[in-house]
């Protein structure tokens, strides 16, 4: 006979306990964006700021995402329509993310397809030297996409049952990712030209810095998933976690293709 103070969940929905990492999360993200605000005007205080407010955020998402794995892994409070729900939740995460670079798109296109007056008429406008796009650029094109791969050869693994291949195939693309963001980093130092150079430096640096600050983001995605597939979390049947982090990853792909043909290739002069 069961205790009547035990209780018994009668549905396979999961009820989410209180935490406080959401609101964490928020306040550092906030903080975040107020210190590189004040940094962008010059004020010391500001890069403090931001360097506090990343801490935080660190922090906030790897408890989150500790609660996370603990919930899915050794609770088996995922269950196959908790993943449904989350598969949605996905989605619309990504919509959201793919009207934020809309929004950069759509500032470089008005400003290049009808380049005012006080920039001379021309794009991209006179002083600048931008890149070549057959140099950095094309080979982290080629670097991106062969991760796409690898990250797909990954997932095809995980549903087959190989652990030997999987492994294999996630090391060699957060390898690819981190080879893409070191060559961006790169490209940022040699550039000629900075975020306060009128409205190129900031359309570029804007569109292009975020697309990296995803990749980063990515690639730490990518890598929490590696330390579970070698710790036994992921299985054949389980492992949303994971494709989700895929998902994500070819999100990142399509954007820097965007990218690279109307702001690099187009967008400096069609070398």
């Amino acid at each position: 006979m069961t205790s009547p103070s035990r209780s018994i969940q009668r549905h396979p929905f999961h009820l989410v306990d209180p935490s406080p990492w959401p609101l964490m999360s928020s306040v550092s993200a906030l903080l975040m964006t107020v210190g590189a605000v004040i940094l962008f005007q010059g004020y010391r205080e500001g890069g403090s700021t931001l360097t506090f407010g990343f801490a935080i955020l660190t922090l906030s998402i790897y408890v989150w995402w500790r609660d996370v794995v603990r919930e899915s892994t050794f609770e088996g409070h995922h269950t196959g329509i908790v993943q449904v729900g989350m598969r949605y939740g996905m989605i619309l995460f990504i919509s959201t993310e793919v009207i934020f670079f809309v929004a950069f798109f759509w500032a470089f296109f008005h400003s290049s397809l009808s380049p005012s007056v006080e920039m001379g008429s021309v794009w991209p406008p006179r002083g600048i030297y931008v890149f070549n796009p057959w140099e950095i650029p094309f080979l982290n094109t080629v670097i991106l996409l062969l991760s796409g791969c690898t990250v797909t050869w990954a997932h095809h693994a995980i549903v087959a049952g190989n652990r030997t291949h999987a492994t294999m195939s996630l090391v060699l693309t957060v390898f690819l990712a981190s080879i893409f963001i070191s060559l961006q980093a790169l490209e940022y130092i040699e550039a000629s030209f900075r975020l306060s150079d009128g409205v190129y430096g900031s359309t570029f640096y804007l569109a292009t810095g975020f697309h990296g600050f995803h990749v980063f983001v990515g690639t730490l995605f990518l890598s929490v998933c590696l330390l579970r597939l070698l710790a036994y979390h992921l299985t054949r049947q389980h492992h949303f976690g994971f494709e989700a982090a895929a998902w994500y990853w070819h999100f990142v792909d399509v954007v820097w293709l965007f990218l690279f043909v109307s702001v690099y290739w187009w967008g400096g002069g069609g070398e």
